[in-house]
């Protein structure tokens, strides 16, 4: 969340900079309940002092034999007032931190000014799309012809927005998993981490899912709603609450975490839009890259996470390209957020495969991760970023359609062919 100091100081600034975001409403009604609560609690103070006072002179006046009643009562009404205001004051509290947990991260002033998604800006492209002898087929086609991308079975045994996949395309799964971990695990500096794919309210609160987009989540149902879980939908999620409530040594960051997990989410609001194939499924596999850093280090930390995410796609020899997001089309919790987009010749068009984002403080703040300055002084937030390293079913996607044969054969990319005990081709069955 913000920084309310930030927020009551520069209200105007803050609405400039949510204009193109949504949130610039909710800042006067937060001023509003922030000036409330601080004259509630400056009255509530003054009144315990007061009583304070009152108590040593009644003390001292029985002392002295004399009658002390009449101060006693004031006090007695003085103190059903200090109750009264600690009962309101809860209430502002409780309006001013649902206040704060629905207005998203303010954008880097390096984000450029928009809206919506044709308002992002190209920053660069990588490789040159395969021209094609004969019409490219979209990734469905392809798999259902080998009989090894099944959607029927997927549905009767879930529902729509699921799959089976058999044989070698399990294993292509399985083989890019094990590479991009690799990837960055041997060669980019990451710690591999294993998490749990359940997770409490608190921590999807932290990351900056809810209150606002549990309508995208899948839950347990519990008795007690309180022992409520949710499945996440992005590693990013535990793997960034693995600092919940510490403070880490200036030295020791940045911390650079992957975790493989399979993701969940309900993909609400998004019926009708990539009904075919894998591209927007309940459940999907990804890489998650997530890193702890100081302010300092986090805009060239952000940087390196986007050029981890491209090289896989290079090792893969598939083409790319990658997006600056404008302010209105970044997530919630992100201060600047890229895209990697890859070629999907199916689909004759780039599709999203990573995004990479800094959060800046905004989910530290939530979580209380801080960490100490080396050379001493008051310990300060860290920064949080996330990106994909990739989502790994869109990989295999664009593997179908951009490695497909004539013939309706798939050939595997050579980085991948000693995952894949050599095998160099899939055929049909």
């Amino acid at each position: 969340m913000l920084d309310m100091r930030l927020i009551r100081e520069n209200p105007e600034a803050v609405e400039r900079a949510l204009a193109d975001r949504g949130g610039a409403e909710l800042i006067r009604p937060l001023i509003d309940q922030d000036g409330l609560r601080r004259r509630l609690v400056r009255e509530s103070e003054d009144l315990k002092a007061l009583r304070n006072k009152a108590s040593e002179a009644i003390g001292q006046a029985k002392r002295r034999s004399e009658d002390a009643a009449a101060e006693q009562a004031r006090m007695r009404e003085v103190g059903e007032r200090i109750k009264a205001l600690e009962a309101e004051l809860k209430g502002v509290d409780a309006k001013v931190e649902a206040l704060l947990l629905q207005i998203p991260n303010l954008p880097d002033p390096s984000v450029p000014a928009g809206q919506t998604e044709d308002k992002n800006v190209e920053v660069r492209r990588w490789g040159t799309p395969r021209a094609f002898a004969f019409t490219a087929k979209p990734h469905e086609e392809i798999g259902e012809a080998l009989g090894l991308m099944d959607f029927e079975r997927a549905g009767r045994m879930s529902k729509t927005r699921f799959v089976v996949l058999w044989g070698p395309l399990a294993r292509l799964e399985r083989a890019l998993t094990d590479f991009m971990l690799d990837l960055h695990t041997l060669e980019h500096g990451y710690t591999e981490v294993w998490v749990p794919h359940l997770v409490n309210a608190s921590t999807m609160q932290n990351n900056g899912l809810l209150p606002k987009f549990e309508v995208g989540l899948f839950k347990t149902v519990e008795p007690d709603e309180d022992r409520t879980l949710y499945l996440i939908p992005t590693a990013e999620v535990p793997v960034t609450a693995l600092h919940t409530g510490e403070t880490l040594a200036e030295p020791t960051l940045p911390r650079r975490y992957v975790s493989f997990t399979p993701c969940y989410r309900r993909e609400a609001g998004t019926y009708g839009k990539d009904m075919k194939g894998m591209i927007r499924h309940h459940q999907f596999d990804k890489v998650e890259l997530v890193k702890v850093t100081t302010p300092a280090q986090s805009p060239a930390e952000l940087e390196a996470m986007v050029g981890n995410a491209e090289e896989v796609l290079k090792r893969l020899e598939i083409p790319y390209r990658v997006v600056l997001h404008c302010a209105g089309d970044m997530g919630f919790q992100a201060t600047k957020s890229y895209d990697v987009e890859v070629w999907l010749p199916g689909q004759g068009k780039y599709r999203e495969i990573s995004s990479c984002s800094d959060c800046g403080a905004f989910q530290a703040r939530r979580a209380e991760i801080r960490y100490k300055p080396a050379g001493g002084g008051k310990a300060e937030f860290c920064h949080t970023m996330n990106g994909s390293g990739l989502a790994v079913g869109r990989t295999l996607i664009a593997i179908v359609e951009n490695y497909q044969e004539a013939d309706g054969s798939v050939t595997i990319p050579a980085v991948l062919r000693p995952y894949m005990r050599g095998l160099e081709r899939i055929g049909p069955a």
